[in-house]
Parts: C-alpha cells; structure tokens; sequence
C-alpha cells in the first residue's frame, strides 16, 4: 500500500465492496483482483487529482466492485457502489438500446429514413438519413455539439431542415451528440411517450438498473458525486437541447456492471429487451481503428493497447473517418472487445467488455481526465485477470 496517499484514500483502497457470483456471495480470487485494480488505479488518481472512482469487474463469472476517495472534496464524503456519477456519452448506448428495443416491438425499423417519423423532414437531406446512421455517427456530418443558439426543440427542427450534409451519408463517421440525440427522439415518438419516462420504464427497469437515472430523484441526491473539471473547478452536467438522449445518465457501478453483465448474457431479461441488447452489437461499418456498432465500438479479441489508444482518441473522434459499410451488417459476435467512454465537463468514464471471456469493466471518476489513462487502466486490469 502506497503510505504516501491521503489517509481517506489509503483507508479506502481497503473497500473491497460487494464479490457474488451466480452461487451467491464469495471471495475466491478477491486478493489477486484487488491487487491488480489498486495498482492500476492509486497512480492515476494521485496522477490527475481525482477525488474518487468507482470501479466493477466481471471476471471468471463473479463480480468484484471497488472504490476509492471521496464524492466531494467539501464534505469528504466515501465514494461506494451506490455513489451516483455523470455517464455522458455512455448515456448512449443506452439509448441505443432503446432504439433496439423499439424494433424488436415493430415501432421502427433502424432501416427507416427519418422521414418516416418525421414528415416534416421529406425533401430535405436529413429527411434522407436512416435511423442506423444516427446511431452510427455517419449521417453525413453533424457537428459535435448541437449549436449553442440552439435553444429548444423548435429551433432544432428549423436547423435540421435547413442541414447540409459536407459528405454523403454513411461514407465518413464524424462523432456526435445530435445524430444520436435525435435517434432518442424519434424513437421516443414512434414509442408514443416521452423520452425520460420512456427510458426509465423500458430499458433502466427493464434491465433491473435501480439507481439509474436522467433525473435524480430528490432522495437520492445525496448519493449524487460531485465534479470536478481538468482545472479542478466544481461541475455538474448542464440541460442543453437533445442532453437527456446523448449525455444525461447516472449511474452507479453497481448498476453499470449490471448493464454489461446483461451485454453478455449473464442476467436473466424479458426474451425482448435482451435481444434488443445484443443487438446493438451488430458490426454497420468498418474504420481504420474499430468496427462501429449501434454507438458501441468493438475490436477484434485478443487486442493491443495500441489499438484501443488509437480508436478512442480525441483525435479519432474529432476528425472525419472514412467507413465502408459492412454488407450485410456484421452479426454480433463474442470474440470481441467492446467498449464506450463518457465525459461531462466534470467526470469521466469507461466501460469494456469481451463476451466470449465473460470479462468486462466499470470505471467511474468525479473528475474528468484523458480517455488514454481511462483505457490504460482498464487494459491492464483486464489482461491480467484473462491471463490467470
């Protein structure tokens, strides 16, 4: 143990957390995994000031959650499995999911033009777009960001219909908030409810996530993590146009490591929901670094760091990449690495999985720090615990 870290810290590196398996509770291998987190995870946090992180494991079919600091530098509170943190963009996925979800009822099809559900919209070059190429950052070049003037769902439809694409559809992924954002919307509509509603009945309840959500109810506010900017400035996600369907989420790693259990079948789902899942795995195109899946990326296991380093850079990500579309679409598969980060302005996330090895991992920070030492840590965690 690191003496030198601040006495919370040190005291609760020693937080082993919560170990079942399918059996039930137990501690096989307990040490050796807390070994590897601890020494992964002590540098980074000393490295970047984080005050806390939550970390779950999945491996050899049990369950491992660890945490580390605090909620808030104020009240110096202990980070626990329940502690509530900012998802951002892995708040995608599960509106990936429920895009997914609504297929498998017949509300949609991802092979629909946006047209389809939003008459307002033909003729126009995003009425052209299809429901599969929001959820796959290829719909022809949006930006980041919905533009700040943007104010309201009316401004946003005016801006949509006056859109012109800089490539074609479905030739260059360009990583964004409003293609995804919008795939929330429509499919919120073609369902006949409201997004926030419709989310946590369908997919967080649906998929046993108890301490999910967009809104925090007041109860639970107290388990709610602050957080912290690169500059150590205090921050809290912000409600912008389309946030809900793009970056809203909380979670706990309690819940996420429920979430990725339920990506590797390894929970017991309504026969729909859990098809809706796995279906968002399918592979739609290919880039130079990852497969693009429904806003899951997936690479080939065994993988490099290199590799992962590479397809989750900022550099990646904000640059234009050329795709070719997997025809047909690349059936979900086990023998992969598939992983999704996350960032608000005050946290930072990653979340991995590998199927085929019943392997994955959570790692959730009040402080938003580099996508490459999010990577990193759970790169070296998890190829230790497969090499066991």
């Amino acid at each position: 143990m690191d003496t030198s870290l601040p006495p919370m810290l040190v005291a609760l590196t020693l937080i082993t957390g919560v170990i079942t398996s399918s059996a039930g509770y137990a501690a096989q291998n307990q040490t050796t995994v807390k070994q590897r987190v601890d020494a992964s995870v002590i540098p980074v946090m000393k490295k970047h000031n984080i005050p806390g992180v939550a970390v779950g494991v999945i491996a050899q079919g049990k369950t491992y959650l660890f945490n580390y600091g605090v909620t808030s530098r104020q009240t110096k509170s202990p980070v626990t499995s329940s502690t509530l943190f900012e998802l951002g963009s892995i708040s995608k996925t599960f509106t990936a999911t429920l895009a997914s979800y609504a297929q498998t009822k017949g509300n949609l099809k991802l092979t629909d033009t946006v047209a389809t559900h939003l008459p307002q919209m033909k003729e126009t070059a995003f009425g052209s777009v299809s429901l599969m190429q929001l959820g796959t950052h290829t719909p022809g070049g949006f930006p980041l960001q919905v533009p700040e003037q943007i104010r309201n769902n009316e401004q946003l439809m005016s801006y949509l219909q006056q859109w012109k694409p800089p490539f074609e559809k479905g030739t260059q992924r360009t990583y964004t908030n409003p293609g995804i954002g919008m795939l929330g919307l429509i499919t919120a509509k073609a369902m006949g409810q409201d997004f926030i509603p419709l989310m946590e009945k369908q997919i967080y309840n649906g998929l046993g996530l108890n301490d999910t959500y967009i809104d925090i109810p007041d109860d639970k506010m107290t388990h709610y993590a602050q957080g912290y900017t690169k500059e150590d400035t205090p921050a809290r996600v912000s409600k912008a146009v389309l946030w809900a369907e793009a970056y809203g989420a909380k979670s706990t790693s309690k819940d996420m490591v429920h979430f990725l259990k339920a990506n590797m079948r390894m929970t017991t789902l309504d026969e729909r929901l859990q098809a809706a899942v796995i279906n968002t795995h399918t592979g739609y195109f290919q880039t130079a670094a990852l497969t693009q899946d429904l806003i899951w990326e997936q690479y080939p296991y065994p993988v490099t760091l290199e590799s992962l380093l590479h397809g989750n850079s900022a550099d990646f990500a904000l640059k234009p990449q050329p795709v070719k579309a997997l025809v047909p679409p690349m059936a979900p598969r086990d023998d992969v690495w598939i992983n999704k980060t996350g960032s608000t302005n005050g946290f930072g996330a990653y979340v991995a999985f590998v199927p085929a090895r019943k392997l994955g991992i959570v790692i959730l920070a009040n402080k938003n720090y580099p996508n490459a030492d999010r990577v990193a840590m759970a790169y070296r965690i998890l190829s230790a615990l497969d090499a066991q």
